[in-house]
């Protein structure tokens, strides 16, 4: 018998699964660890969204089994969501579609899209299920540098690397999967880039994937666009929009696909043969989020600015120049040149002696080494202990050079 796992043999294995069981070691032995790894909120949802889940979870007829797509009026809500904040019209019959989490619909997407042979061009670092789903889907990944030389513009260097790669590939790439602000490096982007991304992707016949996970979460003005606000986007694109960090809601897995009816109509029928969709009550409850005052957005955007400036302006104090980020909820951060580790040592280092656990930057791809990220996860007293750490754990290294 062959015991070979083909697809689970094409995965590495988890990076950040080595910084993971030493965080929990430390937590065993007692240790007070700040942990600015996983992007996980650590703030819930608006009070009245959570009343609504627990009124719609008493009633008797909700606790069957739900739809595949989302129910009507979900979709219809992040229809009328997207028409208000970004001024697009999408149809909630053909070009809007629930997914459990942006994750599950992008892997997903990927099982509809590719087939063994396909490539698929993704940016390097990436968050890293956008590298490995279409490996998981039996595909291929080109990937493109997301490192740039100080006067470089990222917009414009991206967009030669894209240029370049689809005219170096045979065959030509099927896919493009991008997702501004970026994760992990927190890069944005403005509506004239996707405007080329768009133009290029559709005189060459290539699909588009915007993982748009924090579109909610900018800052100092910035406002994230949609790719669908560009003229021509349906006809090639689909963007993910998720729940999980603008509206803290990661754990309620409540996530959607809108753009590209095509797209949409075959991930609605792979999905109806896996899954059938969130509980009801989840999916009532979003309703009710997205139909309430973008206040509610924007204050948790606010609350995530507040730690971006405390943790910035904290670094640059113990001698560690960071940028701040315009969006997303992390900050990316280059390694000094005299620490002398890789991002992945240099975790293990400010676990064991600051007591902050990161993201070491190799863990979302080969560019990504020489960074490690930080999650703004934490409160504003909890980031400034971990800059303490951090400023002791430099001392004592600056101590041994």
């Amino acid at each position: 018998m062959d015991w070979a796992f083909p697809r689970i043999k094409r995965l590495p294995p988890y990076v950040f699964a080595v910084v993971n069981e030493l965080k929990h070691k430390l937590r065993r032995q007692g240790e007070d660890i700040i942990d600015l790894g996983m992007g996980n909120p650590n703030t819930p949802p608006a009070p009245h969204i959570i009343e609504k889940l627990c009124e719609v979870a008493r009633r008797p007829n909700v606790h069957g089994y739900s739809a595949s797509k989302g129910i009507p009026r979900l979709r219809k809500a992040i229809c009328d969501f997207y028409e208000r904040r970004f001024g697009v019209k999408l149809d909630p019959e053909r070009e809007a579609i629930m997914t459990i989490g942006a994750k599950e619909g992008y892997s997903h997407l990927m099982l509809a899209m590719i087939t063994p042979g396909d490539s698929v061009i993704v940016p390097n670092p990436t968050y890293p299920i956008h590298y490995y789903a279409p490996i998981i889907a039996g595909g291929e990944v080109r990937s493109i540098p997301l490192v740039f030389d100080d006067d470089e513009d990222p917009q414009e260097g991206f967009l030669r690397r894209f240029y370049q790669t689809v005219k170096e590939s045979m065959p030509q790439p099927k896919v493009i999967v991008v997702s501004f602000p970026h994760n992990p490096t927190t890069i944005c982007v403005e509506k004239d880039f996707f405007r080329e991304l768009v133009k290029f992707a559709r005189e060459k016949g290539i699909w588009i994937i915007h993982d748009f996970a924090y579109a909610d979460i900018s800052f100092d003005g910035y406002r994230p666009p949609s790719i669908l606000e560009i003229e021509g986007a349906k006809d090639v694109a689909v963007e993910l929009y998720s729940m999980s960090k603008g509206f803290s809601m990661a754990g309620w897995r409540i996530a959607f696909a809108v753009g590209n009816e095509r797209i949409i109509k075959n991930l609605a029928h792979l999905k109806s043969y896996l899954d059938y969709g969130v509980f009801t009550p989840i999916q009532v409850a979003a309703i009710i989020a997205l139909d309430s005052p973008y206040e509610i957005v924007e204050r948790n955007a606010r609350m995530y600015e507040r730690r971006r400036d405390v943790l910035v302006e904290g670094l640059r104090s113990a001698g560690w120049e960071v940028e701040k980020p315009k969006g997303s909820m992390f900050v990316w951060a280059k390694i000094p040149e005299w620490i002398g580790m890789n991002s992945l040592d240099f975790s293990m280092f400010l676990l064991r002696e600051a007591k902050v656990a990161v993201s070491p930057g190799v863990g979302f791809g080969e560019y990504g080494e020489g960074f490690v990220r930080f999650a703004l996860v934490e409160n504003e007293l909890r980031i400034k202990q971990a800059v303490r750490g951090i400023r002791r754990a430099f001392r004592k290294l600056q101590a041994k050079v």
